[in-house]
């Protein structure tokens, strides 16, 4: 039987897998059922791709906080939107320059400022508790009736997918299902070894939650980034990220901690947070800048992202 440090990287690597294997099977089964009930393409990859692609978030902030402490969830979370922003993006523009659409730079970027921006004053007193968790909510509720108010008033023509408004299908319920299965055990797995491994060296969960569980649950917004350039989709990998952040912030967050408050570090005031609110800005900074991110643009992040690491490391 395996101990220590051999079971911590085997439940590690396992929950990386079981998360993005769920992440995909979500994605799937969400997409398809959207795209099923006519909701337009472009859409769906700003809100039910990018909220299936949140649910790693979720569920490692929930549990995290749940069995271990408030910050592995909060760091997950700042992490991953970091992490989404430097990295993914960063990645997604190396490989090809990014086109941004008009939608998304008028409808959803300014709520991706305004969410980190938020976060920024609910947890400037070091505490993030239940009624600032049911305002991240209640704003979440908002902006999810603002984007249903924008489709209504602005239906998807029917060319835009032939396979839109099929119907609900079967399968589709069977992908979401597994993936949310896949999602709760790879949760499970990657919370315990990476505080496991990285508590053995002598880390704290902050640490953690910022380094290996926010790229962990990264990897779904990576993943689909990166092949929404690859096949010149743009577009979807611009409104997975804005979407992914912005539900992160509301929907994680707000959630966790209803559940239980969650404590703000000093530390974490003054270095973690800043850095996402800077990051943010230069973002939307490059994003109006021509409408589009460059492949400059992207290794400015991704070097931006390695200088984070970098200032993180005790």
């Amino acid at each position: 039987m395996l101990s220590g440090i051999p079971l911590y990287l085997v439940l590690l690597a396992a929950g990386v897998v079981a998360l993005y294997g769920g992440a995909e099977l979500l994605v799937a089964g969400a997409g398809r059922l959207a795209l099923g009930i006519g909701l337009r393409a472009a859409t769906v990859g700003v809100t039910v791709i990018a909220f299936a692609t949140t649910a790693p978030e979720l569920f490692v902030a929930t549990i995290g906080a749940l069995d271990v402490s408030t910050d592995i969830g909060l760091g997950a979370v700042i992490g991953s939107n970091i992490a989404n922003i430097g990295l993914v993006l960063g990645l997604a523009a190396l490989i090809k320059p990014l086109r941004i659409s008009s939608i998304v730079m008028r409808r959803h970027v300014p709520f991706m400022m305004f969410s980190a921006l938020l976060l920024v004053a609910l947890g400037a007193d070091g505490t993030i508790g239940r009624l600032e968790g049911a305002i991240l909510l209640l704003v979440l509720a908002g902006f999810t009736g603002y984007l249903v108010y924008s489709v209504n008033a602005d239906p998807a023509p029917m060319a835009d997918d032939p396979d839109a408004g099929d119907g609900i299908a079967p399968r589709d319920i069977a992908l979401v299902g597994g993936g949310l299965l896949a999602l709760v055990i790879g949760s499970r797995w990657l919370v315990s070894g990476g505080t496991g491994l990285l508590s053995a060296f002598g880390f704290s969960d902050l640490f953690i939650g910022l380094t290996v569980l926010a790229l962990g649950t990264s990897l779904p917004e990576l993943a689909a980034s990166v092949v929404g350039a690859l096949r010149g989709e743009t577009g979807f990998a611009i409104g997975n990220v804005v979407g992914s952040n912005i539900y992160n912030i509301l929907a994680v967050l707000g959630i966790v901690a209803l559940i239980t408050p969650i404590e703000i570090a000093t530390s974490t005031l003054r270095l973690e947070l800043p850095v996402l609110v800077v990051f943010t800005i230069v973002l939307v900074a490059m994003m109006g800048y021509g409408r589009r991110l460059t492949r400059l643009d992207g290794a400015g992040l991704v070097f931006g992202y390695a200088v984070f690491l970098y200032l993180l490391y005790p």
